[in-house]
C-alpha cells in the first residue's frame, strides 16, 4: 500500500506549497503580464514546459519553495525580457519564431507548403471540417501559424474578398 500512500509523505506541505507556489504566480504574471503565458513561439512553449517541470519538483519537494520561486521569477523575467527583444530587433523575432505559412489559397491546396509543414491533406480537411467548411469554394485562405495551430478562413458568400491585412506576415511559400 506505500505506493498508494506512505505516512512520510509530506501532503501539508505539499498543500501549503501549492498555494503559495500559486500565489507567487500569480503576483509575478500580475507584475510583468499574462503575454508570460501566451502560446506564440517556440521560446514560449519551452517556457510553458520549464515552468511546470519548475511547479512539479516544488510539489514534489524535489526542490525548496524559495528556490522554485526564484527560478519560476526568473523565468518570467526572462520571458518580458525576450518579448521586448521581439518588439525592438527584428532579427531576434526572426530567430525565435516562425512566419506563418499559407497551406490553402482560396480553394486550392498549397500541396509543397503542406509537405514542408509535415501535414497531411487529410489533417487539413480535418480543420475544414472543425470550421464548418461545407465545400472548397468557401475558403479564403488557410494558415499554419506561428503557435502550431491552424487557421481556416472563410465564408459563405462565394463572391466576399479576403482583406490582405489579415495575411500580412503569411508567408505563401516554404
Amino acid at each position: 500500500m506505500e505506493w498508494i500512500y506512505s505516512i512520510k509523505d509530506p501532503i501539508l506541505e505539499t498543500i501549503l506549497g501549492s498555494l503559495l507556489i500559486f500565489i507567487v504566480i500569480i503576483l509575478v504574471t500580475r507584475i510583468i503580464g499574462l503575454r508570460s503565458f501566451a502560446k506564440f513561439t517556440a521560446f514560449d512553449f519551452a517556457f510553458t514546459v520549464a515552468i511546470g517541470s519548475i511547479i512539479s519538483s516544488i510539489l514534489t519537494s524535489s526542490t525548496s519553495l524559495v528556490h522554485g520561486a526564484v527560478a519560476i521569477v526568473s523565468l518570467l523575467v526572462i520571458t518580458f525580457i525576450s518579448s521586448y527583444l521581439q518588439r525592438a530587433l527584428k532579427f531576434y523575432s526572426n530567430l525565435i519564431s516562425n512566419d506563418p505559412l499559407l497551406l490553402m489559397d482560396n480553394d486550392k491546396i498549397l500541396h509543397d507548403n503542406l509537405k514542408y509543414a509535415r501535414i497531411e491533406k487529410k489533417q487539413l480537411i480535418a480543420k475544414l471540417r472543425e470550421a464548418n467548411v461545407l465545400d472548397y469554394n468557401q475558403v479564403r485562405a488557410v494558415v499554419l501559424e506561428s503557435t502550431g495551430d491552424i487557421s481556416v478562413l472563410h465564408t459563405s458568400n462565394k463572391s466576399e474578398a479576403l482583406n490582405d491585412v489579415i495575411l500580412e506576415g503569411v508567408r505563401k511559400k516554404p
